[in-house]
């Protein structure tokens, strides 16, 4: 097990787990194919997603300071019980004003969710573990977000009454969740009380906001081209069936080994490989005969990105003051977000100018780029520093 006390993990993950179904499954499912029926126009929808994802990512620094001060098990409560109030808003009594505010409210409370689970993940990991605990952290959620925008949707249309029972019966379990972490503060971490020590740990958080932007930037730009890309290339979902699988396992092994490597060396060790295969992933992709390169492209993807997200993790969890966890992990994947906002706009308009070859050769650029950074100005960041631990 990664963690000391895994009880309170799983119960944090499962509550991430559950509410990420609803919220995927609410704004990327539900909302778009009933809220006409609902007398919810366009523009009220898109008002209701927007306003959730700006609050969510604006309140993620200054409610992680919340949660180091009022608790983090009350917060995730108050986020819980604002997520239910929306959710059966939107289905027994609508409003436009009411459905708004009511999203930004939860977008606001959501914001204690992922630093909350990430810095006690870190707080909580075993001793020479915390790079592969975080990595694990990050990527647990991905079945639930799928769940919620591939499961949610079609349900929604064939049964919409079995998909809002669904919607609001994971809420009222996430609700249960965040009940049973009610008295869970972010644990103390060694050197939290240090003197000097805040304002050093946020300067090399500064340090690390241009790379979080530009590493999420790089995935953001293929966000909207996924099935304009596939009808180019004349393929279909069945066709990446089998280069999917092998990414996927390829992804497994290089997690579980650039996790050890950054876990008992530095992080570092996993974030220079990872970076530069996919630098390399990207630029193979943007040469002519895509199609034929999948099963090529596909352990490098699975390699480069799981030595990424662990090397990345690690180097974090080793940077953040030992203070204020929770708000630096806001700060940190507020500019992430930021990131993945800014991808699918640089990518449309690569996509227009340059087609395919021109989304893929930027991402390269952005990966060498991101590399770079680590050698100089950011090299800061990358040099030996002392485990928490």
């Amino acid at each position: 097990m990664l963690w000391t006390r895994p009880l309170v993990m799983l119960r944090l993950l499962a509550l991430l787990l559950t509410s990420e179904l609803v919220r995927s499954g609410f704004f990327v499912s539900a909302l778009p194919v009933t809220g006409p029926d609902l007398g919810l126009g366009t523009a009220v929808i898109g008002g209701m997603v927007g306003v959730h994802y700006l609050a969510d990512a604006l309140a993620k620094g200054p409610v992680g300071l919340v949660t180091e001060r009022w608790g983090l098990g009350r917060v995730l409560t108050l986020g819980s019980v604002l997520g239910l109030a929306a959710v059966l808003g939107a289905r027994l009594s609508p409003s436009p004003a009411w459905g708004v505010l009511g999203c930004a409210l939860w977008g606001v409370t959501y914001a204690a969710l992922w630093p909350g689970v990430m810095s006690t993940s870190q707080a909580l990991a075993r001793p020479g573990r915390t790079a592969r605990a975080l990595a694990v952290s990050s990527l647990s959620v991905a079945p639930a977000i799928l769940g919620g925008v591939l499961g949610v949707g079609p349900l929604m249309l064939a049964h919409p009454a079995a998909a809002w029972t669904l919607l609001v019966g994971a809420q009222g379990a996430a609700l249960l969740l965040a009940l049973s972490l009610l008295r869970l503060h972010l644990p103390h971490l060694p050197g939290a009380a240090l003197p000097g020590g805040m304002w050093q740990g946020w300067a090399r958080v500064a340090v690390l906001l241009p790379a979080a932007f530009a590493q999420t930037l790089a995935p953001g730009l293929l966000v909207t081209l996924f099935y304009p890309l596939l009808a180019r290339l004349g393929l279909g979902l069945g066709d990446l069936i089998g280069p999917g699988l092998l990414a996927l396992g390829t992804f497994g092994l290089g997690l579980w080994g650039a996790g050890r490597l950054a876990d008992l060396a530095h992080p570092r060790r996993a974030l220079t490989p990872g970076l530069l295969l996919l630098a390399l992933t990207f630029a193979l992709a943007a040469l002519p005969g895509l199609e034929g390169r999948l099963w090529l492209l596909a352990p490098l993807l699975g390699l480069g990105y799981g030595a990424f997200v662990t090397g990345w993790n690690g180097l974090v969890g080793r940077v953040l003051p030992a203070g204020h966890r929770a708000a630096a992990w806001g700060t940190v994947m507020a500019v992430e977000a930021l990131g993945y906002a800014a991808g699918p706009l640089l990518g449309g308009a690569a996509w227009a100018s340059f087609g395919a070859a021109g989304v893929f050769t930027l991402g390269a650029a952005v990966f060498l780029l991101t590399e770079a950074y680590y050698l100089w100005p950011g090299r800061a960041v990358t040099r030996a520093l002392p485990n928490p631990e």
